[in-house]
């Protein structure tokens, strides 16, 4: 189903070529004076100059072509040469329906659909998830859902980072603890515990105490690299407590991030890379891509173009040890070889914006990843507090993303019962809904690269530019469909929408008619903050027809099924757009 503002373009292309003018001049756009018109053409004025004319002459010449057409209730050439353009209430009914009626609303998916991978955990065993975590999950999950939407076949990885020193401390301080463990015993033949000699409060305990341990011991921190180094290399017992240390943790970060309304198609980890480290070193040096620099192992990624120094992506370090980088790239043959993706997309800090240049520059130079393979860094901002600092505990520390979400719900369920009789129990599950909207739309309403100030009290608002608000205004439509469903009882969303009689009701459709371009940008910018610019406005939309409309006692029935079916179409649209940022609505608030 084509877009409305293609559909009017290419009216208006046609007026143009009719009146010997090219199509190009018949662009429309949305009118940036809304109280004057809906759409409007600029086109007039560019050919003025190509064709030597008085641009005014040139849309008055259109204008007149168009003055017959029914896509236009009016069409009017205004000085120095603009177009304004207001359709009519039977085109903008029609298109309306014709959306009803089309899976997805319509919306044109992905001609030539590709295979992504979305890189958006980063989540590291035996550590809590901390505040620094929830972006590139909130983020990650809808750009899955979005990019899943348009037809594309979307693999989401959580790549958990469970290699390198901080396995061997945490080991390490284990064995200072609890030294009879058979874990530590070179002479043990017998099997291991199937239960793991921890849980997860104890391992996240663990693991800060032994780096802060290893600072004043430089014994411990000798011992925590060696058995690293013997991990790496399959120590039978230490291989065992790190399976342990794997289950403990991912079984938490699962509930977590279910929490969170986020879920992963994979649970790969930097481990599952490092197979493939040997034979990929192996290929870069047979192929001449490296050279040793002060004993490291680099490739040179610097281009001629370059403005700025870009330093070369260390393979190895001088005492052979694998880095980040090495990981990293190793992860792209392991993914190139298992999914053959056509693009992969990572999801951090937005500080780390050169590693990964660096990292995506060495891959595409050494042909680890196909000429059309698409390598995309996406950096967040930082969530920061109301002194405009990065977000922290009362008491300056890292706040855990479990603590976290539990403050906005108690928030939004202290502001329920403050405000509605309702049982604990449903206003508490009414609360986890609402206060992981207020959290996630807190968030994606704003750019990606931005950042931006965590505002408990604004984000779990139920007026404004809030999730809160726009659950609310979901909640309000289904309160209304039920009422209709008591009084008629054979409810028949199948009706036809009449056309618009009221100002409110045409913008209301207006609004509806944004939503596959709204859909087509957000998707092509990676940018889910439309998707929340598009729902605020819609809802918006509504509660001005709402208020503005007695639905319930309207007496003509037809006018009150088709005002019944174009909110159900409002509903079903919101409904969509807030799953495409991973939340869902109460039936009730």
């Amino acid at each position: 189903m084509k877009k409305i503002i293609d559909l009017i373009t290419e009216e208006m292309k046609h007026a143009f070529i009719e009146k010997g003018y090219d199509e190009k001049f018949g662009i429309v756009t949305l009118s940036n004076r809304p109280d004057l018109c809906q759409y409007q053409c600029n086109g007039a004025l560019a050919a003025a100059k190509q064709y030597k004319t008085a641009p005014i002459k040139i849309a008055q010449e259109v204008v007149e072509l168009l003055q017959s057409s029914k896509t236009f209730k009016d069409i009017t050439a205004i000085m120095p040469g603009f177009i304004n353009i207001t359709l009519s209430e039977q085109f903008l009914a029609d298109y309306v329906n014709q959306m009803k009626a089309e899976e997805h609303f319509g919306c044109e998916k992905e001609v030539n659909p590709k295979t992504v991978i979305i890189d958006y955990g980063g989540p590291n065993i035996a550590k809590p998830l901390h505040v620094g975590h929830m972006r590139s999950a909130i983020i990650g999950e809808s750009l899955k859902r979005m990019l899943r939407f348009m037809g594309n076949k979307v693999i989401g990885d959580a790549h958990l980072g469970d290699w390198g020193l901080q396995m061997g401390l945490v080991i390490a301080e284990l064995k200072r603890r609890k030294p009879e463990l058979p874990y530590f015993d070179e002479s043990f033949t017998g099997d291991y515990p199937v239960e793991a000699p921890f849980t997860i409060s104890e391992l996240e305990e663990i693991y800060p105490a032994a780096s802060e341990y290893s600072k004043s011991n430089p014994e411990f921190k000798e011992e925590a690299k060696n058995i690293t180094y013997l991990l790496q290399n399959n120590h039978r017992g230490y291989t065992a407590i790190w399976n342990h240390m794997l289950s403990v943790s991912v079984s938490d970060l699962m509930n977590i991030y279910e929490t969170l309304n986020v879920s992963f198609d994979l649970w790969k980890k930097e481990s599952d890379a490092q197979p493939y480290i040997p034979e990929m070193i192996q290929y870069l040096k047979d192929n001449n891509y490296t050279r040793i620099s002060d004993g490291a192992l680099v490739v040179d990624v610097k281009e001629e173009t370059d403005t700025k120094e870009i330093p070369p992506c260390m393979i190895l370090k001088t005492d052979g040890a694998t880095l980040y980088n090495t990981t990293d790239l190793a992860t792209i043959v392991e993914r190139m070889k298992l999914f053959a993706p056509d693009r992969i997309i990572y999801i951090t800090d937005k500080r780390q914006e050169l590693y990964f240049e660096q990292v995506f520059r060495c891959a595409r130079k050494t042909k680890l990843v196909g000429e059309n393979t698409v390598l995309n860094f996406i950096g967040f901002g930082t969530m920061n507090g109301k002194d405009g600092k990065p977000f922290k505990t009362r008491d300056g520390g890292v706040m855990r993303l479990e603590n976290l979400i539990k403050g906005v719900n108690d928030e939004v369920f202290r502001k329920i019962m403050e405000n509605r009789e309702m049982e604990e129990e449903e206003a508490r599950t009414i609360a986890a809904k609402v206060g992981l909207a207020a959290l996630k739309y807190g968030d994606l309403s704003n750019q990606v690269s931005k950042d931006y100030i965590f505002d408990v009290d604004r984000f779990t608002s139920f007026e404004g530019d809030t999730g809160p608000y726009i659950l609310y205004t979901i909640v309000r439509i289904k309160s209304i469909i039920a009422k209709y469903k008591e009084i008629k009882k054979d409810i028949n969303v199948s009706k036809e929408i009449l056309p618009a009689t009221t100002v409110s009701e045409q913008n209301l459709m207006l609004e509806l008619t944004k939503f596959s371009e709204m859909l087509q940008n957000a998707y092509n910018e990676t940018a889910p903050h439309r998707i929340c610019a598009y729902i605020y406005d819609l809802a918006n939309a509504f509660n001005t027809f709402y208020h503005e409309t007695k639905i319930i006692s309207e007496e003509n029935e037809a006018k009150q099924a088709s005002w019944i079916a174009l909110i159900t179409l409002v509903q079903d649209v919101l409904d969509t757009c807030i799953d495409l940022l991973g939340i869902e609505a109460p039936d009730r608030m």
